[in-house]
């Protein structure tokens, strides 16, 4: 006996099955376009920009225009969920929800195309939110010039919260980041005459250990920081010193402040490495995520319209030291953004993420109805 299952669900598990990196979404944006295309278009005007795209939808008599983010974007992740509509790109994965996001985006560009509302709606398909980050350019684009919002919301997905509930916080919610790479080069030889060498493994192994004490001794106890080296490169074989290494990781602060002081932390022990080890370094801080800070007027009456109206359980959260360039729409644009609970035992950007599905109609139905309160304000 078959199960029906809703037509979004339907779509979000299609789109698990083709996730694409940063700006590389082309099976995405031609599957997204193509549904778009199937809606009524008598109220709809949609343009792409790179593999991103937007849609307007006008209003019966708008006197501001609200916008909508989702992020479309997968990781470079080998899926091990054993699910039935497992990613076909066998070294990629939408391990961070955006195949959810996306098909609740979509719910809501059909809605409003049956049921108009006063104000003009912005949705925004937005790429490479996981690297190299597709919402700053997208921001300064033409296309944005022209069909600039006058407020935005977005969600994300979040795995600890239960189906039927949302988290979110106003003011600072999520921190500052940095991508950190770090290349050593000294030299090389047999593994018999280290004397004769300058070996960047252990001058690798130096630096990690080193970095870990800018947290614990350079920022402020009553402030937050996080360095990652989640990677590390070095060396060919066994048996020969390694000439070159390379490290890669991430740096999160909660304050603008403390990154500032951080970057000059690691620059200045990099220094202390190239002397110690007699050694060439170089570092590259990559893309930085501005901090995902809610709009606390826009946020509170959320809180209170949902608290009214539906039956939503609204969590007050803490901030966290997640990375999301959703922030740099809310450096320009009033919004916020808040956690969709999805209830998975797995976490984000881990292999085996299994949101639960009823959680795609449940946020179709409350944002709709919250956006459609907010379009004929």
């Amino acid at each position: 006996m078959s199960t029906t299952i809703s037509p979004f669900v339907k779509i979000r598990r299609e789109l698990h099955q083709i996730p694409e990196l940063g700006f590389q979404e082309f099976k995405t944006q031609k599957y997204l376009l193509d549904y778009l295309q199937s809606l009524p278009q008598e109220r709809l005007e949609i343009k792409t920009w790179k593999t991103g795209i937007l849609v307007k939808i006008n209003g019966l008599k708008p006197s501001k225009m609200i916008g909508y983010r989702a992020d479309i974007d997968g990781l470079p992740i080998v899926e091990e969920t054993e699910l039935p509509f497992l990613s076909e790109h066998l070294d990629q994965m939408h391990a961070c929800g955006h195949d959810f996001h996306m098909s609740i985006a979509l719910g809501l560009v059909t809605y409003f195309t049956n049921n108009a509302v006063n104000d003009d709606l912005l949705f925004i398909f937005q790429p490479a939110e996981e690297g190299p980050g597709g919402a700053e350019p997208m921001l300064q684009s033409d296309i944005m010039k022209e069909w600039m919002p006058d407020q935005i919301l977005a969600l994300h997905i979040a795995p600890e919260y239960p189906v039927g509930s949302i988290a979110v916080k106003e003011g600072l919610l999520f921190a500052n980041t940095s991508e950190l790479f770090i290349d050593l080069k000294g030299k090389g030889g047999h593994a018999a005459y280290p004397h004769k060498t300058n070996d960047m493994v252990v001058a690798a192994c130096s630096l990690v250990t080193q970095l870990q004490s800018i947290v614990s001794r350079n920022v402020d106890p009553l402030d937050s920081a996080v360095i990652t080296i989640g990677k590390i490169t070095g060396g060919t074989v066994q048996n020969i010193i390694a000439e070159r290494a390379r490290l890669e990781g991430t740096i999160r602060t909660l304050s603008v402040e403390s990154m500032a002081k951080v970057k000059k932390r690691v620059e200045a022990l990099i220094k202390g490495i190239e002397v110690g080890y007699e050694c060439e370094a170089q570092i590259d801080f990559g893309c930085m995520y501005h901090q995902v800070y809610n709009h606390e007027e826009l946020t509170r009456e959320f809180i209170g319209y949902l608290n009214e109206n539906t039956d939503v359980n609204v969590i007050e959260c803490k901030e966290a030291m997640t990375g999301e360039d959703f922030g740099y729409l809310l450096e320009r644009i009033p919004g916020f953004m808040f956690w969709l609970g999805v209830d998975s035992e797995y976490g984000l950007h881990h292999a085996k993420l299994n949101p639960k599905e009823d959680a795609i109609d449940y946020a179709i139905s409350f944002i709709s109805k919250y956006i459609q309160y907010k379009g004929n304000e």
